[in-house]
């Protein structure tokens, strides 16, 4: 039987799970969701540790101990956390050196708090990297006007980044083009490119969630045309700025002492509205170098009936059009993209203090 996921590698497409736990590393279904299902890395953030510390007493007995020693919540949950990145880490890593550090890569996130903060993310990052120590980690850092200074700093020691939060064309294009000019900076220094990592993580469902609701408002015939689009077009026309990023002179010199590119990451892509197809935002986004990152129902949904076809770059005017339609009917997309950022980064403060809050509760 075929295997879409698999098969989306032909594409040129990886797809990456949205979710760890410790429970999935012990019971060995993380195992087997790389041999048999065919995923090619992972992904986390503080909702998805939450979940897992909230919803589950496999770690409440190295919490235990962690707590009499005097750890406090903050520092037990980094302890609990990069034991299960490492050991994911551990998995994949027969993956990323069978691709010779293209893929099997694992993301943890530096602390939501920091997003508006340069130095704290920096020295935060720093601290993971050094903790984790696997070279199939990312660090996963926002691409708010602060990150983007402070992923051009991790990017130029060496360090691969994930950059979250993204869901206006321009801050991708800032977060791609830090990336080009810190491979550049560390090409000039002599230092080697050819194992530094990042993926651009473009955020998909949210920017329905909000467009819809605007149309719906709206309520005309026009606008109920455009609902379930905007995301898709979003995200079709950041590929279409990725192709021309890593196209120019710049970047094939750069490619050719071993560069690679900084793949797009479609992220949010399970489906929240569920009048849409639940694999809507997997079979429309697919193409050459890049990765979708979709939770396990997602997958689930995928293997048994996606359809695996390029889609990504199939219709670049289509895309324009329904910018403009939707601007024509006075949504804007700039103003919606600014606050799903700022709702994207308050969403994971609270998942963080819920998860704290899950750490202390588990207290003897």
């Amino acid at each position: 039987m075929t295997n879409n996921v698999k098969q989306l590698v032909n594409e040129g497409q990886s797809i990456w799970q949205d979710d760890i736990s410790r429970e999935l590393i012990e019971n060995g279904a993380l195992k087997a969701a790389i041999d048999e299902t065919g995923i090619r890395g992972v992904t986390s953030n503080p909702a998805i540790f939450q979940k897992a510390l909230a919803g589950s007493d496999t770690y409440d007995a190295e919490i235990k101990a962690l707590l009499a020693e005097g750890k406090d919540a903050a520092e037990v949950f980094q302890t609990v956390a990069v034991k299960d990145i490492q050991d994911t880490c551990d998995l994949f890593r027969p993956l990323y050196d069978a691709t010779n550090g293209a893929d099997g890569f694992v993301s943890l996130e530096v602390l939501p708090s920091l997003a508006r903060d340069t130095e704290g993310t920096i020295a935060n990052a720093h601290t993971l990297w050094t903790a984790v120590d696997r070279p199939n980690l990312m660090i996963k850092v926002p691409g708010t006007a602060e990150g983007v200074p402070a992923i051009k700093q991790l990017l130029t020691e060496g360090i691969n980044v994930n950059i979250t939060l993204l869901f206006s064309l321009a801050n991708y294009e800032a977060v791609a083009t830090t990336y080009i000019d810190a491979l550049q900076a560390r090409a000039d220094a002599g230092e080697a490119i050819d194992h530094v990592a990042s993926v651009a993580s473009f955020f998909v469902s949210r920017v329905d969630t909000a467009a819809d609701k605007q149309l719906d408002e709206i309520g005309s015939e026009a606008a109920a045309a455009l609902k379930g689009k905007a995301a898709i077009a979003n995200a079709v026309l950041a590929y279409e700025r990725f192709e021309e990023l890593f196209g120019t002179e710049q970047w094939q010199a750069l490619a050719a002492k071993g560069a690679r590119v900084q793949r797009p990451l479609w992220a949010s892509t399970g489906v929240k509205n569920p009048a849409y197809p639940d694999t809507l935002y997997v079979d429309t986004l697919i193409g050459p170098e890049t990765v979708n990152t979709a939770p396990p129902s997602t997958i689930v949904a995928f293997l048994d009936h996606g359809t695996v076809a390029r889609t990504v770059d199939a219709d670049y005017a289509g895309a324009h059009q329904v910018f403009a339609d939707l601007a024509a009917i006075g949504i804007d997309i700039d103003a919606i993209t600014a606050k799903l950022e700022e709702d994207g980064i308050a969403s994971f403060m609270t998942s963080y203090d819920d998860l704290l809050a899950s750490v202390e509760s588990k207290k003897a």
